[in-house]
């Protein structure tokens, strides 16, 4: 406490008093004289007083000089922590800068890396590609080459007049095929072939090929029989096999007809499959009528060529047989005037594409289906023939079999 008090004096600026200085004692108290031992005392608690006032103030100083030198301890360790951390950013922002640097020069490594893949990889695909081209080239290459060796290297031949001396006949591909059922489709397909050849060359005759063809519709045929009148190139009739009713027409009406020698030709009068017991009498009248009228219109042309009457020619289809269906070998046919040339080859100029190179397509129409019987055979049916045809086949053990 007496330190705080001397504390605060020193700060308020007092002083000790003096010998001299002391308060004087009023005009009441002051005694006539003043004893010189109180003097004495007074002094002597004066320096006493300065003394103490001194050694505490003393003190005071060295506890400011002590406060002084601890502020600048603290000060000076402010400092130091501040010092060390900005010491501390410093290593922080330089290892910061040392980590992007390598963390730049990575990503810069990346993407130099990237891109050398990338080249590599285009390298690659482009190599991939060159090779694959070259595949391609090849696997081309090889079917432009099977595709070839399938064809022929002749030309199809053409001639005004296609049967040589030697009795060979030679087909070029003005070549209309006929066969099976004559009907509407078939009559679009020859006509428009006649056609098309009579646009290409009015000169060079056009082949109607027959190898198996059973007639069929009066119409169609009708529609053929002046498609083959109204052309201006010469339409030549071929029978390698079998031409029957319609077609058989087709081919004695020709400007020009062959046939192999053992080709089958047929004539015989128009039929029809409209069952009469549908049909009352008037319209059964009708009906004869209608077919007698085709009747002539076809028969007539082809009885006239033969130089005979259509009712002997009748006659004639049931003296063959009785159900009027008149037939003949080619060879005898041609005696009738059923067809103009007997060839004993033909030589098809136009069949440049190997016949082999569609093989399923081949196995299909030879394929024959084996069949198991109650009996546990196995057995395969036959074909269907033509009419007029036979089977000439070695079968001890039936596995063949007519259906």
């Amino acid at each position: 406490m007496k330190f705080h008090k001397l504390l605060l004096l020193f700060v308020l600026g007092f002083t000790p008093l003096h010998a001299e200085e002391a308060q004087a004692p009023t005009a009441a108290e002051k005694p006539d004289t003043a004893p010189s031992g109180e003097a004495a005392r007074l002094e002597s608690l004066n320096k006493l007083a300065t003394e103490t006032l001194t050694q505490e103030t003393n003190g005071l100083r060295a506890e400011i000089a002590r406060l002084k030198l601890e502020r600048e301890l603290i000060t000076e360790k402010l400092a130091l922590e501040s010092a060390k951390r900005k010491e501390a950013v410093k290593d922080a922002v330089a290892e910061t800068e040392i980590e992007i640097g390598r963390l730049t020069r990575e990503s810069e490594l990346s993407r130099i890396r990237s891109e050398k893949l990338a080249a590599d990889l285009k390298s690659l695909q482009s190599e991939a590609a060159l090779e694959l081209t070259r595949l391609q080239s090849e696997m081309q290459t090889i079917e432009t080459r099977e595709k070839r060796e399938t064809f022929a290297d002749s030309d199809p031949i053409f001639l005004e007049n296609p049967l040589r001396a030697d009795g060979m006949l030679v087909i070029s591909d003005r070549r209309i095929p006929l066969n099976g059922m004559i009907v509407g489709e078939t009559a679009d397909f020859v006509t428009s072939r006649i056609d098309f050849w009579n646009n290409r060359n009015r000169k060079l005759p056009i082949f109607i090929v027959i190898d198996d063809c059973p007639g069929g519709s009066v119409m169609a045929g009708y529609r053929i029989l002046k498609a083959m009148e109204a052309s201006d190139a010469p339409i030549h009739v071929v029978v390698k096999s079998f031409a029957a009713s319609m077609a058989a027409c087709i081919t004695t009406l020709a400007e020009e007809s062959y046939a192999y020698p053992n080709a089958v030709i047929l004539h015989h009068q128009i039929s029809s499959q409209i069952a009469f017991a549908r049909l009352n009498l008037t319209q059964q009248k009708e009906f004869f009528q209608e077919s007698n009228r085709w009747w002539e219109r076809l028969a007539a042309p082809v009885a006239e060529k033969m130089g005979i009457s259509t009712d002997e020619f009748i006659k004639k289809m049931y003296a063959r047989s009785t159900s009027g269906d008149w037939s003949e070998f080619a060879d005898e046919a041609k005696k009738l005037k059923w067809v103009n040339h007997i060839v004993d080859g033909i030589l098809e100029s136009s069949i440049t594409m190997n016949p082999d190179s569609d093989e399923k397509e081949a196995d299909k129409k030879t394929a024959l289906v084996e069949e198991i019987d109650p009996d546990g055979k196995v057995f395969t049916y036959l074909p269907r023939l033509n009419p007029k045809d036979v089977y000439f086949l070695y079968n001890p053990d039936g596995y063949y079999r007519m259906r």
